[in-house]
């Protein structure tokens, strides 16, 4: 039996209950699911590609999924990632309208590098659209409540380095 293999990549910085509900959804269209944590070259992350890669594994094996989830960096082409692991289905979250377009256009471009990987996209439970990890760091910031935006593992990695952060200061 061949294996259907998916990779679900973000930065994840950090990981959020938006993420994992797309995670559990993609659990479903496939036999193995690589949550692929990018470098974020293109982006500046507040928590680096260690840490991503560790709250991501925490977060993943705390849930009840219906394939095999794994966890692993990666630079570089996604294409290329996807041939590494022998994936045909790339897994992308769309909260809004204001994604599609971007979104797309990264679909279309993968399309053209790999036209035998299909992009997947899924979107989160209605309660959970509002969610981003840009807003989850802005509300860690300002001192917001991240209950029910992170896991509680995230969570007190926020906490964590907050204090290590203030006491730098």
């Amino acid at each position: 039996m061949i294996e259907r293999i998916a990779i679900y990549p973000g930065t994840f910085d950090p990981i959020t209950v938006g993420h994992q509900d797309i995670i559990r959804r993609a659990t479903r269209l496939c036999d193995v699911l690589y949550v692929c944590v990018a470098t974020g070259h293109h982006k500046k992350t507040l928590f680096n590609l260690d840490e991503r890669t560790d709250m991501a594994k925490n977060v993943i094996n705390s849930l009840a999924l219906d394939a095999d989830v794994r966890v692993m960096a990666f630079s570089g082409l996604l294409i290329e990632t996807c041939r590494e692991v022998g994936a045909k289905m790339i897994i992308r979250g769309l909260r809004a309208v204001s994604d599609y377009e971007y979104e797309m256009q990264l679909a279309a471009m993968n399309r053209h590098l790999a036209a035998d990987i299909e992009t997947i996209f899924l979107t989160p439970s209605e309660h959970l659209s509002f969610i981003s990890s840009t807003m989850v760091r802005e509300v860690a910031r300002l001192g917001g409540d991240l209950g029910g935006l992170v896991a509680p593992y995230v969570h007190d990695k926020f906490v964590t380095d907050l204090q290590r952060d203030s006491k730098s200061v």
